[in-house]
């Protein structure tokens, strides 16, 4: 059911991220009728990571320096370890998907995946989940942390790992085909 129609989709990631919380959420997209985009810092292609080893590369459609927020109606946010890792420590991923929580638009987010929007300082107060050995940097970060396979709140739609994406896929959808979402306003991380 193309109910997704019209709508732009941006997928930040890295080289390491899960190749199934890439490939599993982009074909959700793409049969709901929305138009994917793989978004990176890299130039080309990214490669993926397979549980325990490298595997598939994707072309890079649009590169991170030359992708502006404002064409897009959604983010999704895979996992991985290695991904979102090198992409908290990237100012320009950071403030990719911080546009994207700013404007209340969409934000899916799997696995390791949220601790790119720690990074944002967004989280203070959201509900979500992840995979549970981040669990306690996204409680530092003022978020409530649930054991559930989907988690959404105002937009902001996450799971655990690669079994939950049946859930994620279909609340991603969701989301997305709902459009914006109340804004989300910036408050400083106090300086400890």
């Amino acid at each position: 059911m193309a109910t997704l129609t019209g709508k732009k989709v941006a997928i930040l990631t890295e080289n390491g991220f899960e190749e199934v919380e890439l490939t599993s959420p982009k074909k959700a997209l793409e049969e709901a009728g929305a138009r994917v985009d793989i978004v990176s810092p890299q130039k080309g292609k990214v490669k993926a990571w397979n549980h325990d080893h490298w595997s598939i590369e994707l072309p890079v459609d649009v590169n991170l320096d030359k992708a502006d927020p404002a064409d897009y109606d959604a983010l999704v946010v895979p996992g991985g370890v290695i991904n979102p890792d090198q992409m908290r420590a990237n100012k320009q991923c950071v403030e990719f998907a911080q546009q994207f929580l700013e404007a209340g638009k969409p934000v899916a987010a799997i696995c390791h995946g949220p601790q790119l929007l720690i990074e944002t300082g967004l989280l203070e107060g959201r509900k979500l989940t992840s995979y549970k050995s981040i669990r306690t940097d996204l409680e530092n970060a003022g978020a409530h942390w649930v054991d559930m396979e989907v988690v959404t709140d105002n937009g902001l739609v996450t799971s655990r790992s690669p079994e939950d994406l049946p859930a994620f896929n279909k609340k991603m959808v969701e989301e997305i085909r709902e459009g914006k979402h109340s804004p989300v306003a910036h408050t400083p991380t106090p300086s400890h």
